[in-house]
């Protein structure tokens, strides 16, 4: 049955069903309860409602999961015709129209698929829970699933790989969780359509895909039971925070303790993976192939990333991370909160690549030794240490410090800055007869370490701690901007209420001779500011510092005459940066109100170019702050002010210039490949809310021909 038809016979199953519930609910009316009828009894028990942080124990105590990305794209193992860079996307990066990629369903058939070897082996890293796809983009499904034939159960293979690999799981003491991708390129109401596609769009109906989603979502909640269900593929524009909303809430309902990542709604900050509103829904955010330099504190965050640079099979890719920077990004994202979820591309016939199996395998050692370091463990209480890493354990009256050491030190000291804690012991997790000693210093605490390290990829030294675990933060140096006009108010803060601070202007380490801060104080000229806490006259942190310039405001400009607007170009081209301008031909040039996108469909493959002036109420230093997606850039008499170029998600870059009142001139560049798109400009005096700048402050000098060469009638109005 064609998954068309199958649609439609379930549709009409369920209107079947619909009609003979109120059928019998009508006659139920008339006649009334049977004057002998049972006494009805009592209603269950309704269970006992989760709180985020019983849903979220297991996970947070895990902090290292298997990531699995399976399915039909795994067969021409990254080639297609000449090319060999394809990955999990490729019926959309080599075009392949979908009767030519159905062909590789009866092709479908792993004879070496092992579930428990693939189980053993992530119980084996340390992992504690896996990830596989379920159905990833191209919606091809690795379970039997009733709503289509476009799954493993239509392949020579037929077994159910869910199932297989959810009992492994449960037999090695692994949570099984489930990746399920809303974008669909195979179902025919799934829209957008690829814009390469010759498949006629003519009669989809997105409601009924949804439709569609929730019964597959339902068929994996319900049978296999994921701890996890980890959603993706949520950014075009078919896909909105109401429907993100309601799927999040299927999920509830069937499975209350379940946890859903913050994919199932639209507000993912870009790859960083971070919400962007708090509206949004989620229960923890999902950076992609990359760690966020300094966590997010109170936030649940999970970093995915690759072991090469696919996540599907590539024969041909042989960019393999080293076991050692795997492990090191283990310390490094636990140290910050997070949780690591790793990725193995599995072959066409079901086997681990063998360079997946050896860093798997490494990785295992480490974790035999190190484990507890990782598994339950909190961010590290220090913003940096320079020879490596840290986490805590926190207990009753105690805390546990882990220091994973990347660079084991020549003189054996190891450190501890601002430290306030007592200390009862120390040792190394890798060899605990070897004396390890740990001393108060004079702004923390220092532990002597061996000469040798035991692990030249990371050692870890536990040391015991008194109480909670408290460190004297360098203090925060706070002002409205670091760049000033005129003169500008610094503010101090302590990590620790009751520590004294002190200060120094010339960029000179402070001593208890220096500055006590008692409040905040303004300078007139450039200064370096540092500061640092005491506590019984001693130095109880390390100091921070924080350069402040004084600058000239660019004097403005009297346009000779203006228009109102901003002349924009568009540029077709497929670009992964910003291009040079100058050297391409545009495809239009108009006239539009403001720095802004066109309305409706989010254009891709295009880059645009915004030229005018923007005229400034005051003189002052201002921000300017330039969301996009993709890259962008701005600047301001000729002079970069924020620069935000690349491939990226949704999210804003700022920067800050000293301008007199007037006009100055205005030129923001921008481009997208694909996926959404997004242009925004925001503007404030340093120290008030960004805003949007009103149309009325943008203008261009109008040239001597046309402004508008290449528009079609009405497209200044549409911003076409």
């Amino acid at each position: 049955m064609s998954t068309t038809n199958r649609l439609l016979q379930n549709d009409l199953s369920a209107r079947l069903a619909g009609a003979l519930a109120a059928l019998t609910l009508g006659v139920a009316a008339c006649t009334g309860p049977a004057r002998d009828a049972m006494p009805a009894a009592a209603p269950a028990k309704a269970p006992k409602e989760l709180t985020q942080d019983e849903r979220m124990a297991w996970w947070r105590e895990a902090r290292f999961g298997l990531f699995l990305h399976w399915g039909l794209y795994a067969i021409p193992a990254g080639e297609w015709g000449t090319a060999t860079g394809h990955g999990e996307w490729i019926r959309e990066t080599a075009k392949i129209e979908l009767p030519e990629y159905e062909q590789l369903l009866p092709r479908f058939d792993p004879v070496k698929f092992d579930a428990d070897a693939w189980a053993r082996m992530a119980a084996d890293a340390g992992m504690q829970y896996v990830v596989i796809t379920s159905k990833h983009h191209d919606g091809f499904g690795l379970f039997d699933s009733k709503e289509t034939e476009w799954d493993v159960a239509s392949t020579p293979f037929r077994r159910d790989v869910l199932r297989e690999l959810a009992d492994a799981c449960a037999r090695h003491g692994l949570r099984f969780c489930t990746y399920h991708s809303i974008m669909d390129w195979h179902h025919p109401d799934y829209l957008p359509r690829r814009g390469w596609e010759k498949r006629d769009a003519d009669g989809a109906d997105f409601e009924r895909f949804e439709r569609y989603l929730h019964a597959q979502v339902s068929e994996v909640v319900t049978r296999y039971h994921p701890a996890v269900m980890w959603f993706d593929g949520e950014w075009e524009s078919t896909w909105n925070h109401a429907r993100g909303v309601k799927l999040f809430d299927l999920c509830r309902r069937l499975a209350p303790a379940m946890i859903v990542n913050n994919r199932v709604d639209v507000m993912r900050g870009g790859m960083g993976g971070f919400n962007s509103s708090s509206e949004a829904r989620g229960d923890y955010a999902t950076p992609e192939q990359e760690i966020p330099a300094t966590g997010m504190p109170g936030v649940d965050w999970e970093t995915c990333m690759t072991m090469n640079d696919h996540w599907g099979w590539n024969k041909h890719d042989r960019n393999w991370k080293s076991s050692k920077d795997i492990v090191r990004m283990l310390c490094d994202i636990a140290s910050k909160g997070g949780n690591f979820l790793l990725n193995v591309g599995p072959t066409e016939l079901g086997e681990f690549p063998p360079e997946a199996v050896e860093r798997l395998a490494d990785v295992g050692r480490w974790m035999k030794t190190n484990a507890e370091a990782v598994r339950g463990t909190t961010a590290s209480p220090f913003d940096a240490l320079p020879f490596g890493r840290a986490t805590v354990k926190q207990g009753e009256g105690r805390a546990t410090l882990y220091l994973h050491v990347f660079d084991w030190p020549a003189d054996g000291a190891l450190r501890l800055p601002g430290l306030a804690n007592v200390a009862r012991s120390a040792r190394l997790l890798a060899d605990a007869k070897r004396a390890v000693t740990v001393a108060r210093a004079e702004d923390g605490l220092v532990v002597t370490v061996p000469g040798a390290a035991p692990d030249p990829v990371a050692s870890v030294v536990a040391v015991e701690l008194d109480g909670r675990v408290q460190v004297h933060r360098p203090p925060g140096i706070e002002a409205a901007s670091s760049l000033f006009v005129g003169s500008i108010s610094v503010r101090l803060v302590p990590s620790v209420e009751r520590s004294v601070l002190r200060y120094t202007t010339d960029g000179s380490e402070p001593d208890v001779a220096s500055s006590p801060y008692q409040g905040p104080f303004l300078l007139t000229d450039s200064a370096i500011v540092r500061a640092r806490a005491f506590e019984a006259g001693r130095p109880a942190s390390a100091s921070s510092a924080r350069t402040f310039t004084k600058a000239t405001p660019r004097a403005a400009f009297g346009p000779p005459s203006r228009k109102a607007g901003l002349v924009c170009e568009r540029f077709p081209g497929d670009f992964d940066q910003l291009p040079d301008f100058e050297t391409l031909k545009s495809a239009g040039r108009y006239v539009v109100d403001a720095v802004a996108l066109p309305t409706g469909v989010a254009e891709e493959h295009v880059a645009r170019r915004f030229r005018g002036f923007v005229e400034l109420p005051r003189a002052g230093v201002w921000t300017f702050g330039l969301l996009s997606d993709d890259g962008a850039r701005m600047r301001i008499d000729g002079e970069l002010v924020v620069d935000h170029d690349g491939l990226h998600g949704p999210t804003e870059k700022r920067g800050e210039i000293a301008l007199a009142k007037g006009c100055h001139e205005l030129v923001v560049e921008w481009f997208n490949k694909t996926g959404g798109a997004e242009l925004a400009l925001v503007a404030g005096l340093a120290g008030e809310a960004l805003l949007p700048i009103a149309p009325e402050r943008f203008g261009y000098v109008p040239a001597p021909k046309a402004d508008e060469e290449g528009a079609a009638p009405g497209d200044r109005a549409r911003g076409r």
